[in-house]
């Protein structure tokens, strides 16, 4: 099948009245999510697939802004004819709550105040948003997901989905993920959050009323992040230690500017970052990646019994090279499924890229999930998978 994109696609904005009760014990009492959707939701609302975004991803998951070149963040993976394919199947993209981008966060206005929220918006957790999307199911009718997918964080929330919500995935899809951050990928997400907090127009978290942005600690931060993402030959293949700037008689200048190639692209993702991206959200998504353990929820740190109760069956995926969240956490997670004899489809995929793999089209990780989803179709048409 040629695979084309979902074409010009547009944000839908909903608003939820009833209040959410967050993990931390406070309560929103009101909210906006921004979703997208792509395909067309059959009669019995049997062909729904949600996406969940990772840190600095959105509701924008495939085809393009009209008059913009903004192309949706999993656009290779979603569309007619690709891995998700929406000829078959209804995807919902969410935009999380606390995010920047369109749902209600830190920037939006504290209707009890009338100025933004700032640091006094709650913490929110990844089961916190579960259960917000899950409201975004209910206004669709959608009483059972076919698959809740994602990637990272992403699959961070599918797999609460599983957990929290076992009646209503039938198939719980986890990528470059893990079923809790270990204590160096917490230490890395401090060091950034120190960086954002430290800069001088922080202004504990309310620099929206001195009309300034922390850039610098943003930018840190987004520098600190991407290092983790790439692997170590991804690095040396794209930048290796090529130097840049020569004086006038060909020689390498010396000092603390831009030196190497990679120093340039970090810099340069970190600006670029800080343009678009809200310092307070940035706060509040690394605190919720620390926060995800159902292990120690579910069971005094015993994973098993954290997925006893699941009811979906899983797709599992991880990238020899991601550091991040590496293959023995995916297996971690396979082998405590395994112990509850649940259905479990594990692909551990040779790819160079690092954690940034699964955002990209390596054919063998792209095949792996094509598969996966059209067992799920052939099941919804009653045919044999």
């Amino acid at each position: 099948m040629t695979q084309s994109s979902v074409g010009v696609v547009q944000p839908i904005y909903l608003d939820f009245d009833e209040p959410l009760a967050l993990s931390s014990g406070q309560v929103l009492p009101r909210y906006t999510l921004a979703i997208e959707t792509y395909g067309k939701l059959n009669a019995d609302a049997s062909n729904a697939v949600l996406i969940c975004h990772a840190l600095n991803a959105s509701h924008h998951v495939a085809g393009v802004y009209a008059g913009t070149n903004e192309v949706g963040w999993w656009d290779n993976m979603v569309g007619p004819g690709k891995p998700l394919d929406t000829d078959k199947f209804f995807v919902i993209g969410v935009n999380n709550l606390g995010s920047c981008f369109g749902s209600t966060g830190p920037a939006s206005i504290n209707p009890d105040t009338g100025k933004p929220w700032g640091s006094s918006f709650p913490v929110v957790t990844v089961e916190d948003w579960v259960n917000a999307q899950a409201r975004v199911a209910d206004h669709y009718g959608i009483k059972k997901f076919a698959a809740v997918m994602g990637g990272s964080l992403g699959g961070m929330q599918a797999l609460s989905w599983a957990i929290q919500w076992p009646d209503r995935l039938a198939n719980c899809i986890v990528i470059a993920s893990t079923p809790g951050l270990s204590a160096q990928n917490i230490a890395f997400n401090e060091v950034a959050r120190r960086a954002v907090i430290t800069d001088p127009d922080f202004h504990d978290g309310n620099y929206y009323e001195y009309g300034v942005v922390p850039k610098r600690g943003l930018s840190v931060a987004r520098m600190i992040g991407h290092i983790t993402y790439l692997s170590d030959d991804d690095m040396a293949e794209k930048f290796g230690r090529d130097r840049r700037n020569k004086a006038e008689d060909g020689r390498y200048r010396y000092g603390y500017d831009v030196e190497f190639e990679v120093e340039s692209y970090l810099r340069y993702q970190g600006e670029k970052f800080s343009n678009y991206f809200d310092a307070n959200t940035y706060l509040l998504i690394t605190r919720a990646l620390d926060y995800f353990d159902p292990a120690r929820q579910y069971g005094d740190g015993d994973l098993s019994r954290a997925v006893a109760q699941v009811k979906a069956n899983f797709l599992t995926v991880s990238f020899t090279t991601d550091w991040r969240f590496p293959p023995e956490r995916s297996r971690e997670l396979v082998e405590a499924l395994l112990k509850n004899k649940h259905h479990v489809t594990y692909a551990e995929i040779d790819a160079p890229h690092g954690h940034d793999a699964f955002l990209l089209t390596d054919p063998t990780y792209h095949s792996v999930v094509r598969a996966y989803f059209e067992r799920i179709a052939s099941q919804l048409t009653g045919e044999v998978a």
